[in-house]
């Protein structure tokens, strides 16, 4: 059975994993840096870089004890080569290239957004290509064709900002610090999500893009005006990023060439509220509804390394020249959206 040591320095996590082409997980070490970010009130790249530095090489031999393995037993490294903050991906894949070079193994350079767009297939072995995914995180918030290991169809993507961005941005405003998504969550559960009058943007319209730039707005208003207490206006924030995704991906559904399953992953896949809603679409439409397990859907090495499985067993390995990109599209052949931005 082939293994893969997987590396994930994309942003504010360090992790360093071993994983099975049986999708088993034979360690996984991980180092978080929130007290660092914490009086920034996010994530600082400068920082995040530094952290990984100094913390990525004691994961790995970490992992490696984890298991009872030596670096000469992987068949192959695997490492994030973007997109993400460049100086926290350069960490991870010139070590990863390091390691690679010395032990004569593989190289396989992971897009961060492949790593959670398969992340469902460790969790779950009945799900098969092709799949209708919601990747939604705080960086991306995108509806893919994943139709085999490689091979990515947008339907559509945000046009501003993603759905976990607005969710960080909203628990700045209320003053509920990092990580921002579960603790607006948690809030949003003490809360009336009919209270506040939000938008949603997009919901309604042809074509299955989203945007939150305008929610966001929304909800500085609402908090600037003092009219309605935070747990309101977390739980009508959330409920109106619901409706959004919902909608959107209804519309992706009728478009979507007979997928096999309803898939969500990313960061914001972790939201009850949300996979909940999704389940209810999915069930709607007579497809399976599939969500990795909780742990899964945030940044982690795991969904490196099951990605390197992946790709290492179709033979897609790289060489050492291999770069690092701070943005790097699963479907480079899809068409600019409109009005949309950098990050589409």
């Amino acid at each position: 059975m082939p293994i893969i040591l997987g590396l994930e320095s994309s942003c504010d996590e360090t992790a360093a994993a071993l994983v099975g082409t049986d999708r088993t997980i034979l360690a996984h070490r991980l180092a978080g840096q929130e007290a660092a970010h914490r009086p920034y009130g996010g994530v600082v790249p400068e920082i995040a870089a530094r952290a990984h530095v100094e913390a990525l090489i004691p994961l790995v031999e970490a992992a490696l004890g984890d298991a009872g393995m030596t670096l000469d037993a992987v068949d192959a490294i695997a490492a994030t080569a973007g997109p993400g903050l460049i100086g926290g991906v350069m960490v991870g894949l010139v070590t990863g290239k390091a390691l690679a070079h010395a032990a004569g193994k593989p190289l396989v350079a992971v897009n961060h957004l492949e790593g959670h767009a398969l992340s469902p297939r460790l969790a779950d072995p009945s799900l098969r290509f092709p799949y209708l995914l919601l990747l939604v995180s705080g960086g991306h918030c995108q509806l893919l064709e994943v139709r085999g290991v490689g091979d990515y169809r947008r339907l559509a993507t945000t046009i501003d900002d993603a759905a976990g961005e607005a969710f960080d941005k909203t628990a700045k405003l209320l003053g509920l610090g990092i990580p921002g998504g579960p603790k607006v969550e948690a809030l949003a559960h003490e809360g009336d999500p009919r209270a506040v009058p939000l938008p949603r943007p997009l919901v309604g319209t042809g074509e299955p893009h989203f945007s939150f730039a305008g929610l966001k707005s929304a909800v500085m208003r609402a908090v600037e005006s003092g009219r309605w207490r935070d747990a309101d206006i977390a739980a009508s924030f959330q409920q109106a990023v619901v409706d959004c995704l919902v909608d959107r991906t209804r519309r992706a559904l009728a478009v979507a060439e007979r997928p096999s399953a309803l898939v969500v992953a990313g960061g914001v896949a972790a939201n009850g509220a949300v996979r909940a809603a999704l389940e209810m679409l999915a069930s709607g439409h007579d497809l399976p509804f599939v969500a990795p397990p909780l742990w899964l859907c945030t940044d982690n090495a795991a969904m490196i390394g099951w990605a390197g499985c992946e790709r290492f067993e179709a033979g897609l390995v790289d060489d050492l020249a291999v770069p690092a990109r701070p943005r790097w599209p699963l479907d480079p052949a899809a068409e600019a959206v409109r009005g949309a931005g950098v990050k589409a």
